[in-house]
């Protein structure tokens, strides 16, 4: 019998008493109020994670076929899942079977997916919770909650006539964080050694096969104790995918679109550096919806090329800043692409002063392929693109503005970046140990040298500047090929001068 039956069967008791005897108003108030908290608290009980598990099961299932971009990681996952697909030759050659399986990885770069997708390649049952359904501010809520997930794991298998089950939680640094961060409240310490012992206590000898599936992306506040092999034996890596990845993905998710054969999906896809496959399904998304609503058939480049626009900054704005202020963007963003394309030759796709999100305007590049080292000679470069925005407005405008605050930051990122690799005068050091006074001094003799060479690269070129910046101001908009083609003619010019 429940608590919640009880508590009303009291309750019930004691109005009879009360009504026989007729006491004061008062008392039977406070107590009339005193049993309704007793009964609302009680209502507060441990959620139907089968619930969860239900309706998870009535969707389509997910293959790894339809995952684009992680063929590492679906290769990992794949030769973990071999002990619920062969239980009997896993006990044969006497391998302990694997408990768990940790992915860690940024947003939206595919882990429930993976995770619905070794359910559906093992025929397994799958259920999904969240990390934070475990924590309450009652103490041993949470370690409930995780004995009940386990044996509604178990009894959700037995139900639907399966032999192994996936427990997916998402979230898990939540429940896994490492014990004794929380030192006011000892319940996350409970809740984690429980699920431990959970976890230590499954085994292939069961009549259900139970594999956990965790996710996170904060992999650095785990408890130890939960990656230690036994428990989460297998860390599997879920990253940002690369140009041949996003490719793949863009295609997955145009497949059910009318997508105009003229579109070069891996122009997009080299534009796209840095999204994930969230990313990439909300660009084919916005895509679809910028084609209808200019009435298209299908979806052509340009809206694909916009979506990308979009993705990154937002929606355009109504608020058009007034002339003179347009023109300042103009030569601020002009400034950005000139040193862009002659430090990067074929690196800049779209120069705009189309206001989006907080940008009132943006110079777009595109790298010809994916950089995972980067040397002191680029990173340089990188720092003199995000100078060349102020260095312009002081060249033709005579001042600087507020515009290039954000280009700063990114500046003094990039040379922290530069210290901390040790490709700076310092050496190899540890910017955490450095004063902070030698550390900003090191900083703005990396700045302002690059700020030199911007200002020397761009002193001869403010005709350039003033034309592009007349173009951007009319059309709101360049395309990198007639920015480059302006170079080319400007660069010209003196030669045919001489002859």
């Amino acid at each position: 019998m429940r608590i919640r039956d009880v508590l009303m069967g009291v309750a019930v008791a004691l109005v009879i008493i009360l009504l026989w005897y007729q006491p004061s108003f008062i008392p039977i108030v406070f107590l009339a109020g005193l049993f309704f908290l007793l009964f609302r608290f009680s209502s507060f009980k441990t959620p139907r994670f089968s619930a969860v598990g239900r309706s998870l099961a009535k969707r389509k299932p997910v293959g790894f076929d339809q995952i684009g971009g992680q063929e590492v990681a679906k290769k990992e996952l794949l030769e973990a899942l071999d002990f619920l697909l062969k239980p009997q030759q896993i006990r044969r050659m006497g391998i302990r079977p694997i408990k768990g399986i940790m992915l860690v990885g940024p947003p939206g770069t595919g882990k429930t997916l993976l995770a619905k997708a070794a359910a559906s390649y093992t025929q397994s049952s799958f259920l999904s919770v969240a990390g934070s359904e475990f924590i309450e501010m009652y103490a041993g809520v949470g370690a409930q909650r995780v004995r009940r997930l386990f044996a509604e794991c178990r009894a959700k298998a037995r139900q639907e006539h399966k032999k192994s089950a996936i427990l997916f939680i998402d979230e898990i640094d939540i429940l896994g964080g490492k014990r004794g961060m929380h030192s006011s409240h000892l319940e996350y310490d409970q809740t984690l050694n429980q699920f431990l012992v959970e976890l230590d206590g499954l085994g292939c000898h069961d009549d259900v096969n139970i594999l956990v599936i965790g996710a996170t992306n904060r992999p650095e506040i785990l408890d130890p104790a939960l990656l230690r092999p036994g428990r989460f034996d297998r860390v599997v890596r879920v990253d940002l995918p690369d140009l041949e990845g996003r490719l793949q993905i863009l295609k997955l998710h145009l497949t059910n679109k009318p997508l105009d054969r003229q579109v070069d999906l891996k122009k997009i896809a080299r534009e796209t550096f840095g999204f994930s496959g969230a990313h990439l399904e909300n660009l084919a998304n916005e895509a679809a919806i910028l084609a209808m609503r200019q009435n298209e058939a299908t979806i052509k480049e340009h809206h694909l090329v916009e979506a990308v626009d979009k993705v990154i900054l937002g929606e355009k704005l109504d608020r058009k800043p007034d002339r003179e202020e347009l023109w300042r963007v103009a030569v601020h963003e002009t400034g950005h692409a000139l040193v862009s394309e002659i430090v990067n030759p074929g690196s800049v796709s779209t120069v705009t002063i189309t206001p989006r999100g907080k940008a009132l305007g943006y110079m777009r590049q595109h790298p010809e392929r994916d950089y995972y080292l980067h040397t002191l000679e680029y990173l340089e470069r990188q720092i003199a693109v995000q100078l060349g925005g102020s260095v312009s407005e002081k060249l033709i405008l005579g001042s600087r503005s507020t515009g290039a605050i954000g280009d700063f930051n990114q500046a003094v990122e990039l040379a922290k970046k530069i210290i901390g690799a040790g490709l700076s005068s310092l050496g190899v050091v540890s910017i955490k140990d450095l004063p902070r006074g030698l550390l900003h001094r090191t900083i703005r003799q990396i700045i302002n040298a690059q700020e030199q060479c911007v200002t020397d690269l761009l002193a001869g070129q403010k005709g350039l500047i003033k034309e592009i910046a007349s173009i951007l101001v009319d059309e709101e908009k360049i395309s990198g090929e007639l920015l480059r083609e302006k170079i080319t003619v400007a660069r010209d010019e003196p030669r045919q001068a001489v002859l």
